[in-house]
């Protein structure tokens, strides 16, 4: 480990942690990687005196969040914790992954076969890895939100001797359904948020469905080269899972067009905001994995399972929507093979892509028989109607580990954590406290 100058910020001390892992932990001594990770401690605090608390950013494929000072639930947390925002491998300042780091590994099946090593069960063991030297070997409290719960539970059915308690927002996963259960129980979810925003902004309806007809007939470049799709553009249904989405997706759309010599077009105000919100580029390690954190047969691949469920599901279909007069249902949390030809950030890596959607010998990630037998504290906040993560399986799972206790909500969106701030991480402290 190694270990940069302390720096400040508005009522906090930052230090810059760096460490070697392997890169396949069942190979101690192969092939190594970089990670990174920043420490915040409350200015004023003895650091020594406070007890670790290991913040899991959701994902996968994003790095850990980047506070300025005390935000959101850092603030609680700094009352009692000195925290580590671990840049999950793959991401952030942890040997990245993008298409311009893969080719490094040579083929695309190379590169398939390392992004194999980028699952919850690495990303635990990587923190088991680090541990011992920050903590003296002493466990720690961890905070897990989306796919950081996802890890969490993973930690739990393999480490819980690293952990003093589990915390997780929006992000208690299936412990078995497969990829393509996940969507059949995803795209219902998503149709009703759909239909949560039309009864908001019903003017959305006509704004939406004369956007998809012009581009049906006119696919248009955005900004850096990506091709703006009908398909890519029911993907910014992704906004409606989060708590202000709705909001932003009506502000998107009610000034799409411009009037043009050529007639009406869309704008470039428009088209930078499409490009914001569907660009790859900052974390495309979601795309290449995102199907593959379901993986848990050895014998099935994943096989593009959000593309095939979506075929069961009509409404979804732009062509038949255009057709006639429903509005267009926007998609959500779905990675399609055409990501990998629209996206100039994803398009090198398509080969990638297909290899890993092919690859069978997937194991398993979570141990219900340990998990039924948990004695960790835990408390997750599981949100009524989440639209990333299904409700029903969240608390199929929340029965299935010992202990475990829920805060079923409705105040929050996924992104709760984010949202309501030090009062969500509060409530959580509270129900572990209670277990304990």
């Amino acid at each position: 480990m190694t270990t940069a100058h302390s720096y400040r910020q508005p009522g906090t001390v930052l230090t810059d942690h760096r460490f070697s892992v392997p890169l396949d932990h069942a190979r101690p001594d192969g092939e190594r990687i970089e990670l990174y990770a920043r420490e915040v401690v409350a200015a004023g605090k003895d650091p020594g005196a406070l007890p670790w608390l290991l913040y899991l950013e959701g994902g996968p494929g994003f790095g850990a969040r980047r506070f300025i000072g005390r935000q959101g639930w850092l603030e609680r947390a700094l009352t009692e914790y000195r925290v580590l925002f671990l840049d999950q491998r793959g991401t952030g300042r942890s040997t990245p992954v993008n298409r311009q780091t893969l080719p490094l590994r040579g083929t695309p099946a190379q590169q398939a076969e390392y992004l194999a090593h980028f699952r919850a069960d690495s990303i635990v063991r990587d923190a088991e890895a680090i541990r011992p030297g920050l903590t003296g070997g002493a466990p720690w409290t961890v905070l897990g939100q989306s796919f950081g719960g996802f890890c969490t539970t993973h930690y739990l059915s393999t480490a819980p001797e690293g952990l003093t308690a589990a915390l997780i927002t929006g992000g208690l996963p299936s412990l078995t359904a497969t990829a393509d259960e996940v969507y059949e129980a995803a795209y219902p979810r998503i149709e009703r948020k759909n239909r949560a925003h039309y009864a908001r902004y019903p003017m959305d309806v006509e704004r939406a469905r004369r956007i998809a007809a012009h581009l049906a007939e006119h696919p248009t470049e955005l900004p850096g080269g990506h091709r703006l799709t009908v398909e890519g553009f029911q993907s910014l249904g992704i906004l409606l899972g989060g708590g202000d989405g709705s909001h932003r997706l009506h502000y998107l759309l009610e000034d799409a067009f411009v009037p043009t010599p050529a007639g009406p077009a869309l704008s470039d105000a428009f088209l930078e905001g499409v490009r914001a919100e569907l660009s790859f580029a900052g974390h495309p390690l979601y795309a290449l994995v995102h199907e593959a954190i379901y993986a848990q047969d050895p014998t099935a691949p994943t096989a593009w399972a959000a593309e095939r469920v979506r075929a069961g599901h009509p409404r979804f279909d732009a062509d038949k929507t255009l057709a006639g007069d429903e509005p267009l249902l926007f998609t959500g949390e779905t990675i399609h093979p055409w990501h990998f030809t629209t996206d100039p950030s994803l398009a090198p890596l398509r080969e990638t892509a297909d290899l890993l959607a092919a690859r069978t010998g997937w194991q398993p990630l979570y141990d219900p028989a340990r998990l039924a037998a948990n004695e960790v504290p835990v408390a997750a906040a599981v949100y009524h109607d989440d639209m990333y993560v299904d409700t029903a399986h969240s608390l199929e799972t929340a029965r299935s580990v010992r202990g475990l206790r829920t805060w079923v909500t409705d105040e929050f969106e996924h992104d709760g954590v984010r949202a309501g701030g030090p009062r969500v991480l509060d409530r959580l402290l509270s129900l572990v406290r209670d277990e304990a």
